[in-house]
């Protein structure tokens, strides 16, 4: 187990931003859980449960523990791959599409960790990650003990689950069960996947291919965190009713949306946040991606708070023009 006091928290989140924590502690095993959920529960301190980074903006440093899992390894079953809340997620996509298990490759090259992933029900292009969690291993905090948390306990929707809500810092997970499909059935209606097929001449791409697809619409749109400090989609796309959909749709000719069901419409946030100008805009050291409105970056050594006060700017100018509060969809601390 690591246990480091006074640590810094740099290299632990995907903006780059400097701050520290008063304690860090990493457990690579279920028994290592163990101990941290033990010194939790006898510490005063406030703590933080995190993972790869990519959902988290630090505003100050943190006068409390942090947490993280290092858990590896990639167990394969009958359907379904049992993985480590340490690994890295898109090293999970990877292994699947080689090995012959179907069905998240729409969720290729998101950042971040399995942990994470189950926390947050991460998804893109049509999928989330929901429709392929079976199990969660967890130690539970308060007790030390290890419990195996069905997925239909976890009520997931979009981008929510009950480890954000009232389970929030009462596990500590260990492993994530996913059931895949064994036969490839691709899907492909969302977004510009089709036209990007299309344009690469595939007309009925393998599992690879479209994971190769999906990287690439991804890197076109997305800045590498290492050369510019991001944490991809900063904002939730907001889902609205279809009164109000309509009544913007009849202002505004080409508003892309999609359907959830018959009185609901998710209208892209990026594509509000483009209409009110702020696409590729900077102030201070933090700015607007030129490639994707979605996206805030750190210009260079941009604090959290200069990030929370554009984001607080772009939040106003969205709901004056359009009515409608966009949230974020990053962990602010």
């Amino acid at each position: 187990m690591k246990d480091i006091h006074d640590y810094s928290l740099k290299q632990h989140n995907t903006f780059g931003i400097e701050a520290r924590c008063d304690r860090f502690l990493e457990y690579s095993t279920a028994d290592e859980a163990k101990a941290v959920a033990d010194i939790l529960r006898q510490s005063a301190q406030p703590f933080l449960i995190i993972g790869g980074g990519s959902n988290l903006l630090l505003t100050q440093d943190f006068k409390g523990i942090v947490v993280r899992s290092a858990i590896k390894g990639i167990t394969p079953q009958k359907d379904t791959l049992r993985c480590g809340s340490g690994e890295v997620w898109d090293d999970v996509v990877d292994y699947s599409v080689k090995h012959g298990y179907y069905g998240m490759e729409n969720l290729s090259w998101i950042p971040g960790d399995v942990g994470a992933s189950a926390v947050q029900n991460i998804g893109a292009y049509g999928v989330e990650v929901k429709d392929f969690i079976e199990t969660i291993e967890a130690i539970e905090i308060v007790s030390g003990a290890l419990q195996l948390i069905d997925a239909a306990a976890c009520r997931y929707a979009y981008r929510q689950s009950r480890f954000k809500g009232e389970w929030k810092n009462q596990y500590l997970i260990t492993h994530v069960t996913y059931r895949t499909q064994r036969d490839f059935q691709p899907k492909l209606d969302y977004g510009n996947i089709r036209s990007e097929l299309e344009r690469r001449n595939m007309t009925h791409p393998t599992a690879s291919q479209l994971r190769e697809v999906i990287i690439g619409i991804r890197q076109e749109k997305l800045p590498d965190p290492a050369v510019m400090g991001n944490a991809g989609s900063f904002f939730m796309n907001p889902i609205v009713e279809r009164s109000q959909y309509e009544a913007l749709a009849s202002q505004y000719e080409n508003m892309p949306h999609y359907t959830i069901d018959a009185n609901h419409e998710k209208i892209p946030a990026g594509w509000m946040i483009d209409q009110c100008g702020w696409k590729g805009r900077t102030v201070g050291h933090a700015g607007v991606h030129d490639r994707q409105a979605l996206v805030l970056v750190n210009r260079g050594n941009a604090t959290g708070q200069e990030i929370v006060d554009l984001c607080r700017m772009i939040q106003r100018d969205v709901k004056e023009k359009f009515g409608i509060t966009i949230k974020p969809e990053v962990n602010i601390i």
